[in-house]
């Protein structure tokens, strides 16, 4: 599997790894909860983030989504998703709510995008600058949501020629099962490759002396 990977161009992208979505006082933790436990998305992420940070050229990107309050009474359109995080006004900008979740916080050396209000991250926030700047080609997504951010991402990244690597088990969405099988499915359409935590970290190799 090392072949799978060209070492010194490998990024890992976290998205929206947010109390909203990760505390239990979140707004949203509730609609996650079922699959994080189901999954171990939580302690996967954990995981995930600590076997990549021992890989000192493997550089980690957090995203992360605020909206302020013009955004919530100003949008002349509004789509579904938007509407349900605008009614419940989910992911307020420089509250509690927007801040990284300690246990997945970044640590000085990542680089920590600018926020999006969209759910595709490369193209709404400086991540492809950040990428460039670091010679990435191999992108790895992991967060949530699987079915919105992960995947609007995973297919921009895809179309612009970066490699793709998505998560089985460093993700999540709500509707359990049948989502989650279609969510795979998804994916695996725009991904090169969909892997577990374990096998991405085994693929990427020893750490560089």
């Amino acid at each position: 599997m090392a072949s799978d990977y060209e070492r010194g161009r490998v990024g890992l992208l976290l998205v929206d790894l947010v109390n909203e979505n990760f505390s239990e006082d979140g707004k949203a933790y509730s609609v996650y909860a079922p699959e994080y436990e189901r999954l171990g998305t939580i302690e996967n992420l954990k995981r995930l983030i600590a076997g990549v940070r021992r890989h000192k050229d493997v550089p980690v990107f957090y995203s992360r989504t605020a909206f302020t309050d013009e955004d919530y009474s100003s949008w002349k359109h509004v789509s579904g998703i938007h509407r349900q995080m605008f009614d419940n006004r989910l992911f307020e900008a420089d509250t509690w709510n927007t801040e990284f979740h300690e246990a997945l916080a970044p640590q000085p050396g990542d680089v920590v995008l600018a926020p999006h209000k969209s759910l595709d991250v490369l193209h709404h926030t400086d991540l492809q600058f950040q990428l460039r700047q670091r010679n990435v080609e191999y992108l790895a997504i992991a967060g949530v949501s699987g079915i919105m951010a992960v995947e609007s991402t995973a297919r921009t990244a895809m179309e612009c020629g970066y490699h793709v690597t998505t998560f089985t088990d460093a993700i999540a969405a709500p509707g359990g099962l049948v989502t989650y099988q279609a969510m795979m499915r998804g994916l695996t359409m725009v991904s090169h490759r969909v892997a577990g935590v374990d096998d991405f970290l085994a693929s990427l190799g020893e750490p560089a002396a």
